[in-house]
């Protein structure tokens, strides 16, 4: 398997940011890790080792990055507002620095997907639903989506209103809906096992909102002893890429 590591800096955030890159060819997919884990979380927990058979068939290229969540939505001594701004610097970070690189990476692939576990998925999400132009899928799993209760209270802020899913989707109309309805489709997978209580209910949530709007996406609640661990994520990550990639196998 192709393996690479690089360092991007971004001007936003004012220093590098670092990042592992696998594959040789197909689709490319960002993958966020959890809240405050390394770029190398998804490596050293066994999720590459998972979707090498994908990756080492030339099906997929995986980036995955890390994240500031500490400097942002979890950085609990700032207001929720001072929070989203920071946001706002990793956003420049995706959309500015890395997007352009996996571009430029994967010349033949137009389309970009997304994936994250825990508060990773919020962000694969968030993305998809900002900008789908730039991210034609996300996948998230055991996800975090309302940012009033990731920062313990209501905030009036823009900032944040613009980055919580669960408040914005709601209300989105006329063109900006167009391109999401037309570009982006969304997965949201939860266990109903131990510790996934909140992820659940948000996930549930959040596919209700998606449906009243006409978004395409799907819910794949999983069973009672499934929990929010890498064991499972595994397996949801290789069933749900795989059906991704269905009809491109399907077509040739």
């Amino acid at each position: 398997m192709l393996r690479r590591y690089q360092k991007i800096y971004s001007p936003a955030i004012g220093r590098d940011m670092e990042m592992l890159a696998f594959g040789h060819a197909g689709k490319p997919i960002i993958a966020f890790t959890n809240n405050g884990g390394p770029f190398y979380e998804f490596e050293d927990n066994g999720m590459i080792k998972a979707l090498a058979h994908l990756i080492d068939d030339g099906k997929i290229r995986v980036y995955t990055i890390g994240n500031i969540d500490q400097e942002t939505w979890y950085h609990t001594g700032l207001d929720p507002h001072w929070r989203g701004v920071r946001h706002t610097a990793y956003q420049d970070f995706i959309l500015n620095n890395l997007v352009p690189a996996i571009r430029y990476d994967a010349t033949n692939e137009p389309s970009i997907g997304l994936m994250g576990v825990d508060f990773g998925a919020f962000h694969a999400v968030n993305f998809a639903l900002k900008f789908p132009r730039n991210f034609t899928y996300a996948l998230g799993m055991s996800g975090r989506y309302d940012l009033d209760a990731v920062c313990g209270r209501k905030s009036k802020s823009l900032e944040v209103y613009y980055n919580n899913p669960l408040a914005y989707t709601a209300n989105l109309s006329g063109l900006e809906l167009k391109k999401v309805r037309k570009h982006t489709h969304i997965s949201l997978v939860c266990g109903q096992g131990n510790w996934d209580t909140t992820s659940i209910r948000e996930t549930q949530r959040l596919a209700k909102t998606l449906d009243k709007a006409k978004i395409s996406h799907e819910i794949d609640i999983w069973g009672m002893d499934v929990e929010p661990d890498w064991y499972w994520w595994e397996k949801q990550a290789v069933y749900h890429i795989e059906k991704l990639l269905e009809p491109a196998s399907a077509a040739k």
